[in-house]
């Protein structure tokens, strides 16, 4: 017996802890029993779910429906970091989320679309999804929605989708990056971005030659194209970009996603020159563990629990029968300076 109330007390001692409250508290929470803020009650529920310990089923309460979230794939850092943002907030809600994941070859959006309504879930979140395509039919949208289905859009814009839109500011993005690079003595900057078809690259390449214009890099827009390298959204694609960028002579580069900027790093020091000594490397997204990189990657901070939090007040608004803005919501991205930035190189 003494064994079995040590346990207990261990566990009422590490839940307190976790949640900042008292062990009484815990016993009071995981018993049911009222007189417990719901602040302070949340608090211990996130505790067990950190530690590890299934939540009593008296607490599991019903769920109050399920929500799809759709998103491209989980090697890009910021789309997990999404994932768990949304679900995070959705759970808080009271909402079950039931994550669909895409990979090459793998279950496409609209199949998992045609799943999640089969499920009859009551809404459904896309992040970078086809709507971001411009090449892209976007009429599957409309058939959602007229089958009565809330959705919310995150990361790309399409004018004639009756949904909320959620986005970074694309174009504000690369302008924060130029003014830091410029201020640094750069003078020749380019850009290494994904595929034109998608909406936030078409919104960087904008911002990105209308910033060098601005600052008298370039004479025009049109002159100023010939410093954007596309290729793909990955450590590879980065790396073919910035070697095109580099055998143009540019001493810094702005990357359209962190995984690019590693990729880019990998070039300059594979042609024996150092980052930030010789080029300068500005990422985007600031994705977990970026800070830890060699060297720690600047880059533009994507506001990822800003836009979840948005983007699950509009499905829900939508859910409870509620008509949410249609106007896009735009977020102002953050430029965090670490060690790949640094003074142009002399000559």
């Amino acid at each position: 017996m003494s064994l079995t109330i040590t346990r207990v007390r261990t566990r009422l001692s590490d839940l307190a802890e976790q949640a900042g409250v008292s062990t009484a508290t815990v016993s009071r929470v995981l018993n049911g029993k009222p007189g417990v803020a719901s602040s302070t009650r949340q608090a211990v529920l996130a505790a067990l779910d950190v530690l590890g310990y299934e939540r009593p089923s008296l607490l599991r309460g019903r769920s109050a429906g399920l929500v799809g979230l759709i998103v491209p794939e989980l090697v890009n850092p910021v789309f997990p970091a999404f994932a768990q943002a949304i679900e995070s907030i959705l759970a808080q809600r009271g909402y079950t989320p039931l994550l669909c994941t895409q990979a090459p070859g793998g279950t496409t959006e609209d199949e998992y679309v045609s799943t999640l309504v089969d499920h009859s879930v009551d809404g459904i979140v896309f992040i970078s999804g086809l709507h971001a395509d411009t090449r892209a039919d976007h009429s599957r949208y409309e058939l959602l929605r007229s089958q009565g289905v809330p959705i919310v859009l995150v990361n790309g814009y399409a004018p004639g989708i009756d949904a909320p839109f959620v986005s970074p500011d694309d174009a504000a993005s690369v302008d924060v990056a130029v003014q830091h690079l410029v201020s640094l003595g750069h003078s020749r900057i380019g850009l290494a971005t994904g595929p034109d078809r998608y909406v936030p690259v078409q919104r960087k390449v904008a911002g990105f030659t209308k910033a060098l214009v601005a600052r008298g890099l370039a004479s025009d827009e049109e002159a100023a194209r010939e410093h954007v390298r596309s290729s793909l959204f990955t450590l590879e694609g980065g790396q073919a970009a910035a070697a095109e960028l580099l055998d143009a002579g540019h001493t810094a580069i702005v990357c359209a996603s962190d995984l690019m900027a590693l990729g880019a790093v990998r070039t300059v020091r594979s042609r024996g020159l150092a980052v930030p000594d010789d080029v300068s490397v500005v990422g985007y997204d600031d994705a977990p563990l970026i800070a830890f990189t060699d060297p720690p990657l600047t880059t533009v901070r994507q506001p990822v629990e800003a836009m979840a939090r948005a983007a699950v007040s509009a499905l829900l608004t939508e859910i409870h029968g509620e008509r949410a803005p249609r106007t896009e919501l735009l977020f102002s991205p953050e430029l965090v300076v670490r060690g790949s930035t640094g003074a142009a190189p002399r000559g």
